[in-house]
């Protein structure tokens, strides 16, 4: 399947910013059963600098600065993608989940495909006694890694509410888990907590997801939203599956990679710093669209 993408991101400010410096993750990655065949950036006003670099983890990170004052930024990404991935089934035979724990913790690399960087709390994710013990009761001994894990993500489709207005950004994992209340970042948050407590090696993978309006109804432009999911080391023959607790499935050619991290601080698409407003409106736009 071949996707064009737009990511449209703007910023309306109180009043005029004389400088910002800004962090783009807006480039999708080849790898991971997908293609980047082309992807541009239009930003305006125009950065006085750019520089591109791949961070640990190989996301296309982009840095630039606009000297030039202004009351609004604008940040245009189009990107096509082709992705094809074999999906598994849900109840596919896989290793027990005690031996791929002992796997990661056994690896002897450090590298960025290391499962052992996974299995670590991060700066949003902690290791909470709670949340591992909610974790657990889908994790039998000698229970199959790939089973245990769709069930977790079952568990949390169903018992976790989706509610853009109970959450920020900025919400403590407990303060989601406790709510039982959130978003896709929420949930897949609360996922990998449980299952890094659980001394299983889970990563947070930022993307799009292809939406499909009901029947007789056009899409809606900008409609989609960036999403957020879950990649878990499911042992060296299988390696890294993804999971979407928001929607209980399996991630197969609707889900679309924009970076893979730790948690949502690695994989930001924009962040970064600006000198004179104290306020602003951020506006996030975003197009997915199938190739005829």
């Amino acid at each position: 399947m071949i996707y064009d993408i737009r990511h449209l991101t703007t910023y309306a400010y109180e009043s005029a910013v004389s400088f910002a410096r800004c962090t783009l993750r807006l480039e999708p990655g080849s790898g991971n059963g997908q293609r980047l065949v082309s992807h541009t950036i239009e930003i305006r006003p125009k950065p006085a600098d750019r520089a591109i670099r791949r961070d640990f983890f190989g996301t296309c990170t982009e840095s630039i600065v606009i000297e030039t004052p202004h009351r609004h930024l604008r940040i245009d990404s189009r990107a096509r993608v082709e992705v094809s991935r074999r999906g598994l089934g849900r109840t596919t035979p896989s290793p027990a989940w005690e031996s791929v724990r002992d796997m990661a913790f056994e690896a002897n690399s450090l590298g960025p495909a290391s499962p052992v960087g996974f299995v670590f709390a991060s700066p949003l994710v902690p290791i909470l006694k709670d949340v591992t013990s909610y974790a657990s009761a889908s994790f039998p001994p000698r229970g199959g890694i790939l089973v245990g894990a769709v069930d977790l993500m079952h568990r949390i489709r169903t018992e976790f509410k989706y509610d853009p207005k109970a959450t920020v950004v900025s919400t403590p994992l407990v303060e989601a888990f406790d709510k039982r209340h959130g978003v896709c970042q929420d949930f897949a948050h609360v996922m990998i907590a449980g299952l890094r407590g659980l001394g299983l090696p889970a990563g947070y993978v930022s993307g799009y997801l292809r939406t499909i309006p009901p029947p007789g109804r056009p899409r809606l432009q900008g409609a989609d939203a960036t999403h957020a999911w879950v990649s878990l080391w499911c042992g060296p023959e299988i390696g890294w599956i993804g999971f979407d607790p928001t929607n209980d499935l399996l991630v197969e050619n609707d889900h679309i990679i924009l970076s893979v991290g730790r948690d949502f601080s690695d994989v930001s698409p924009v962040d970064g710093i600006i000198v004179g407003s104290p306020r602003q409106k951020l506006g996030v736009a975003v197009d997915v669209v199938l190739v005829e």
